[in-house]
């Protein structure tokens, strides 16, 4: 006789969910890197009918008493994990009305296509209608996340990406940096200023540059049996564990751009290529939040893929690639791969300006959801932020500016604040394997890049959703967040 029966009819229903949600996850992807434009009304159609259906599911009326039916079975260690993981979607969907979900997905899927050709054309006045309604969308949905957990509306989106994270928490962390990123920017590049730098001479063929991108992509172990790279406006990690879409973007006279942005993705795709298989379709096999998926992603981008070691093992990649050039000796291309300088793009951003980006979209989005200011307010908040922390102008460069990235348009409120945290996160990693591996730097040095691979994979990558963050970081760095990591990083490399 089962023992289980609560517990597996639940482990039977998320099954059905994860198999629709491939389905949507796959749609997503080719709606941003292949559909044809005409199609996207009726694609917005689709997914907000594949949502609904989503929707429906997860709050069940009968799941209520499963769940709690569950709780008295005799379940093993990851069992009770994977039903606290589904008790906690199974609250954040009952909150949510279904007719919300769907007037949300028709909203950012048309929000999204014109942000396309808007953000091109410089044109916040044809972008600011869309994005009143997304914002409202997102404020309705705060607001009654908010009253089901008692969160501020802000701290329940926020709850979505990073749970048991609150902004008491990153006001302390963002804070901090605030104090000492303005002078440690300006040491670092005076201290540049006095170095040579060879710019390389382009320009550099797409179908170089992607060729490079696949190379660099395997180096560092993804798997193409189980994945592929592409193209889209805004470089995104999407699709499932078990296929994985990538998506880069290029330019003829910038190829570390698309490199870079290559490598960033390629931590987003081994760590969802690498969750644990046996348990897919399960949230205890989800990846355990946001900001851990960006430690991924920048684990690779800026911990290794910035590491002179690694540089060293790419940069007759990318002499292959485009000829010998002066530009392309080793220590160079590090120093072209390191420099740092304030600029517009967030995404381009060397890792030392970074932080800056994610400051002012944190505090310009929490007041929006706060309802403190509209959305006609970002851009002159935009400009004087910009002006404060990075000392750019960016006056009436919208496409440059508030409109550059794909995170409001898609309502994607209260993830921002997940990059800079990964960061962190991502030099805790580094400074424990140093601690259990002192030759690692070394190991890099010598090609070895298997040790840095082995160490997310049992850490991170397998234990998914297991743990709560704060212990899945305990257990793998032996202390729960410390950005001091980030800063002793960021002193190490740059000063």
């Amino acid at each position: 006789m089962n023992a289980t029966p609560a517990y597996d009819t639940l482990s039977s229903t998320w099954k059905r969910m994860h198999h629709l949600g491939h389905l949507q996850s796959i749609a997503g992807w080719d709606q941003a890197a292949n559909m044809p434009p005409k199609g996207n009304e009726a694609r917005a159609a689709a997914m907000a009918e594949m949502a609904s259906l989503l929707h429906r599911m997860g709050t069940d009326p009968a799941l209520r008493e499963q769940l709690q039916r569950a709780e008295q079975e005799p379940l093993d260690d990851m069992q009770r994990a994977n039903l606290r993981e589904m008790g906690r979607q199974w609250r954040a969907a009952t909150a949510l009305p279904e007719s919300l979900v769907q007037r949300r997905q028709l909203a950012t899927s048309r929000c999204e296509h014109a942000w396309r050709r808007q953000r091109q054309a410089n044109d916040w006045a044809g972008f600011l209608p869309n994005l009143r309604e997304v914002l409202g969308l997102a404020r309705e949905e705060a607001t009654l996340l908010a009253d089901q957990t008692g969160l501020s509306r802000y701290d329940a989106l926020i709850e979505r990406y990073e749970p048991g994270m609150r902004c008491a928490q990153i006001d302390r962390v963002f804070g901090d940096v605030r104090q000492w990123l303005p002078g440690l920017i300006r040491q670092v590049m005076e201290r540049q200023a006095r170095e040579d730098v060879i710019a390389p001479v382009g320009p550099f063929p797409v179908a170089a540059q992607k060729a490079l991108c696949e190379q660099v992509m395997r180096l560092l172990g993804f798997d193409f049996d189980a994945g592929r790279l592409d193209v889209s406006t805004h470089p995104f990690c999407g699709g499932v564990p078990e296929d994985v879409r990538m998506t880069t973007r290029f330019r003829e006279e910038d190829f570390l751009g698309s490199l870079m942005g290559t490598v960033h993705e390629t931590g987003h795709g081994r760590y969802e290529q690498n969750l644990p298989r046996h348990w897919l379709g399960q949230p205890v096999a989800d990846a355990r939040s946001m900001a851990l998926h960006e430690s991924q992603s920048l684990s690779f981008e800026m911990q290794l893929g910035s590491h002179p070691g690694f540089v060293n093992r790419i940069a007759p990649l990318v002499a292959q690639a485009f000829g010998e050039q002066p530009a392309f000796e080793p220590r160079n291309l590090h120093r072209l791969m390191t420099r740092v300088k304030p600029g517009l793009i967030r995404v381009d951003a060397d890792e030392v300006t970074y932080p800056a980006h994610i400051l002012l979209r944190y505090e310009i989005e929490r007041e929006l959801i706060e309802g403190r200011i509209e959305a006609e307010d970002v851009p002159a908040l935009w400009d004087s932020g910009m002006l404060e922390l990075l000392g750019v102008d960016t006056r009436g460069n919208y496409k440059d500016g508030p409109m550059q990235d794909v995170h409001w348009p898609e309502a994607l409120f209260g993830y921002f604040p997940c990059y800079s945290l990964g960061a962190m996160y991502a030099a805790q990693w580094f400074a424990a394997m140093r601690r259990a591996m002192p030759d690692l730097d070394a190991r890099i040095g010598g090609g070895d890049l298997a040790s840095v691979f082995d160490w997310l994979r049992d850490n991170i990558w397998r234990q998914a959703s297991r743990w709560t963050t704060d212990e899945l970081v305990l257990r793998a760095s032996g202390e729960t967040l410390n950005p001091a990591h980030f800063k002793a990083h960021l002193q190490a490399r740059y000063l």
